[in-house]
């Protein structure tokens, strides 16, 4: 890896840690959540962990090869600013699902999360055709996950 490649990089794979930290540390997989009825398409729990570890991994990677073919500063900001929110928004989810309890609110929210995505996916697209790929697994996985959290609210609702 060249010098010009190293701080983006540690930039990218530091800010999905902490995404992926604050995600990870927020989700309680304790009594409530295993006291829900859940939809039978449910992956067994292995699955999560890499899952999200694959798409956090290929979301770094999308956003350095993306941010290093900016052709401008003003491009490269509004990219890092898109990936922000969309991390805010990641994080969110697991605010209002687990620590909160509200599956309902939590699936409103995850419709912001997968607009965040698609459009990370097309902003992309205009700088580099890779890493706009690279953020096609992410919204299909959320896409199941918005499935799966509409699956919850139907068989468990009402909350609060």
């Amino acid at each position: 890896m060249n010098r010009a490649w190293v701080m983006p990089v540690g930039i990218a794979v530091m800010a999905a840690l902490l995404v992926a930290l604050l995600g990870g540390t927020i989700t309680d997989l304790g009594p409530w959540y295993e006291s829900l009825h859940k939809p039978a398409f449910t992956p067994p729990r292995p699955v999560f962990p890499i899952a999200w570890t694959t798409i956090f991994a290929l979301a770094a990677l999308a956003g350095v090869t993306a941010w290093r073919a900016a052709p401008n500063v003003r491009i490269s900001d509004t990219l890092v600013g898109l990936f922000a929110l969309n991390g805010f928004l990641n994080v969110m989810w697991s605010l209002l699902f687990f620590r909160l309890q509200r599956p309902d609110w939590a699936f409103v929210e995850l419709l912001l999360l997968w607009l965040s995505i698609a459009v990370l996916i097309v902003y992309c697209l205009r700088l580099s055709r890779l890493a706009s790929m690279l953020l096609v697994p992410y919204l299909v996985w959320v896409s199941a996950a918005g499935a799966l959290n509409w699956g919850v609210v139907q068989l468990n609702a009402p909350f609060g």
